[in-house]
């Protein structure tokens, strides 16, 4: 049996997903995205990704500001839906909406809930040292990520790999994962399991002042932090008053007794410095403010950078 689809989504990540409904047996009838923004350094209005896609398909598409008004309700009724996809739309839905397809709504978050309930569950995970995430489909209620798990889909964390690569990889897993649901659902199959709230953590919306690099904080921590935070908003620091970007970093061995955020160790290419708990890290790549992208070789060539030298943060 057929399902009639929609998609509740926003960024990359919801693509994926959406990709995966157009070429499976079901049939994707509208897609609801967040309106137009100002982005990048031009501030020029951009579709959101999920437009993008959906304009590529001639889907029918709903931008709307708030979820409330009664015309949206009225959109999405007249779509007769049999379920709903939400993939990191980004706002709460309300539950008059989530009433109206006949299967209710499911998401596709990335996390392995109940941890990381909230909007930056893959950047959280991996600031956070974690070594394995996931994704859940799982049912949407009124409460924040809250619903019963139908699926869930492991995979583990490299302790050199961003947010975007795991982000990536949930994406596509995410989203195979969510056609197997649907088969489940339209065969009536599918089976809940409810979540156990006493286990629930929550991953908060980034801000550009999470990047602000801490460095008495543990070397492990800050290397997590950097990774963590790529591709956005990014770890960053100051060196004489000017900021630097911190793209990849690696936890060297412990052993000094240094002022945490001095740099101890300079040769081309090659910098090492000291954090909280005796730690060390070094610091592969990084952008200076209004430069692009470069490896610690290509700076120091242009910006010598002293033994003793220090960044500042907090």
């Amino acid at each position: 049996m057929a399902l009639r689809t929609a998609l509740l989504g926003t960024p990359t990540f919801a693509v994926s997903t959406l990709e995966a409904m157009l070429a499976s047996s079901h049939e994707v009838v509208g897609v609801i995205t967040q309106p137009d923004r100002p982005s990048g350094r031009g501030r020029l209005v951009h579709p959101t990704p999920v437009k993008a896609a959906a304009l590529a398909h001639d889907l029918p598409i709903l931008q709307p500001e708030r979820l409330r008004p009664p015309e949206v309700a009225q959109a999405v009724d007249a779509w007769n839906l049999d379920v709903g996809v939400v993939a990191a739309y980004g706002k709460i839905i309300p539950s008059g909406l989530l009433a109206l397809p006949r299967l209710g709504m499911i998401n596709v978050h990335a996390s392995l809930l109940p941890r990381y309930r909230g909007a930056a569950p893959v950047h959280r995970a991996v600031i956070d040292g974690e070594t394995v995430t996931g994704v859940t489909i799982m049912r949407v209620v009124p409460e924040l990520d809250a619903g019963p798990a139908l699926a869930r889909a492991e995979r583990p964390i490299g302790p050199h790999e961003t947010s975007e690569e795991v982000e990536r990889d949930l994406a596509a897993s995410g989203a195979d994962l969510l056609i197997r649901v649907l088969e489940q659902l339209a065969a009536g199959t599918a089976v809940e399991q409810p979540q156990d709230d006493a286990h629930a953590t929550y991953a908060p919306r980034l801000t550009k002042g999470d990047g602000l690099v801490d460095w008495s904080l543990s070397s492990s921590a800050i290397h997590n932090r950097v990774r963590g935070l790529y591709p956005w908003p990014h770890a960053y620091t100051f060196l004489d008053g000017r900021r630097l970007v911190l793209l990849r970093t690696h936890v060297e061995a412990d052993g000094h007794d240094g002022e945490p955020g001095t740099v101890i160790e300079v040769a081309p290419g090659r910098w090492v410095v000291t954090t909280g708990h005796g730690g060390r890290v070094g610091i592969d790549r990084l952008q200076p403010e209004g430069r692009r992208a470069m490896s610690a070789r290509a700076f120091f060539a242009g910006h010598p950078v002293t033994h003793g030298a220090r960044f500042t943060g907090p």
